[in-house]
């Protein structure tokens, strides 16, 4: 048996190096591939306090592989996200909806044991996604979970090109989100506290910036059909809802912990739906990556070197909010 390193969460919530063990031989389509570059995602501080190996937006290159895979090789430049297996037999799974599969094995429970934050990684060959040639590790790694998760939510609900977009927040979600509605064909409305991210939001695609901070009243040019919330506070939603247009529907989308409580009769009087969303499943997660590539879709990132200082350098940010919009970790 030999090893890697990895990064873990502890007790005192702070990222420590340690080592898991690579098997001699990989068995199934398992794949070990070699990190490249890691992004921290938002969902990874919940899990700083845990015994786990943290980071799940992970972009590599493939180094060996299992006796049941064949669609990869060695030197393929691949990427993983939140979700690494799921039973392939169940409703959900054989219409594309595995992420929803009760047997899935997601980031942060018990039946994964691999993370991104690491030199290396091992993930079944069913659950990991090519790099598209003209996009750089940087670019790719936050994809893996943020851009997938964006994307995921507009493509799978049938959005429509004549439709307007909400995006509340212009953070590490909100500003691929912008991208993605935008390049969609969408009309984008980006929704924002700070009065600052005005000219950011604008360049990134919006058409329409509103300063929510404040304000009793807003005021759109068009009524919303879907808004994404990539904040993990909640919106003030009465002065939300009257801006949705008839039939609209709101996609909460970043991890929050306790209710959403949201006034009961204008969801009733203007039918309005709420959708939970997680992540994308495997084929809307290729498509995302084929899409951001043509389209020159790219996160805005800072990055830190992927070893221990570098990983509680980059938490360390996050948890002050002082990253400008995603961190990124880059193998030395």
């Amino acid at each position: 048996m030999t090893s890697f390193t990895v990064y873990k969460g502890s007790k005192g919530g702070v990222a420590v190096k340690g080592t898991a063990q690579q098997p001699e031989k990989l068995v199934g389509d398992k794949v070990l591939m070699r990190i490249t570059a890691s992004g921290l995602c938002g969902t990874d501080l919940h899990y700083v306090n845990q015994d786990m190996v943290l980071g799940h937006e992970g972009v590599g290159v493939v180094e060996a592989l299992g006796p049941d895979a064949k669609f990869l090789k060695e030197g393929d430049r691949v990427g993983f996200g939140y979700e690494h297996d799921s039973c392939g037999h169940c409703h959900e799974c054989l219409t594309g909806n595995e992420t929803y599969c009760v047997d899935r094995a997601i980031y942060g429970s018990n039946k994964v044991d691999q993370g991104s934050f690491a030199s290396h990684a091992i993930v079944r060959e069913s659950f990991l996604h090519k790099i598209p040639e003209n996009m750089s590790d940087i670019d790719a790694a936050p994809l893996q979970c943020a851009g997938a998760t964006v994307f995921a939510v507009l493509q799978a609900h049938h959005t429509q090109p004549s439709e307007t977009i909400g995006v509340i927040g212009l953070g590490g979600l909100g500003h691929l989100a912008i991208q993605f509605a935008n390049k969609m064909g969408n009309r984008v409305v980006v929704l924002s506290g700070s009065e600052n991210k005005r000219e950011e939001a604008m360049r990134l695609g919006a058409h329409e910036f509103v300063s929510i901070k404040g304000k009793d009243k807003l005021e759109v040019s068009s009524p919303i059909n879907r808004l994404l919330v990539t904040t993990s506070a909640q919106p003030n939603w009465e002065l939300m809802l009257p801006i949705m247009a008839p039939g609209a529907a709101i996609y909460p989308l970043s991890v929050a912990y306790g209710n959403m409580e949201i006034p009961y009769l204008p969801l009733v009087m203007q039918g309005i739906t709420v959708q939970g969303s997680l992540v994308a499943s495997r084929i809307l997660h290729r498509e995302m990556l084929a899409f951001a590539a043509l389209h020159g879709i790219k996160p805005i990132t800072e990055t830190f070197p992927l070893n221990e200082e570098g990983v509680r350098e980059a938490i360390a940010k996050l948890e002050k909010g002082d990253v400008h919009l995603r961190a990124v970790l880059v193998a030395q």
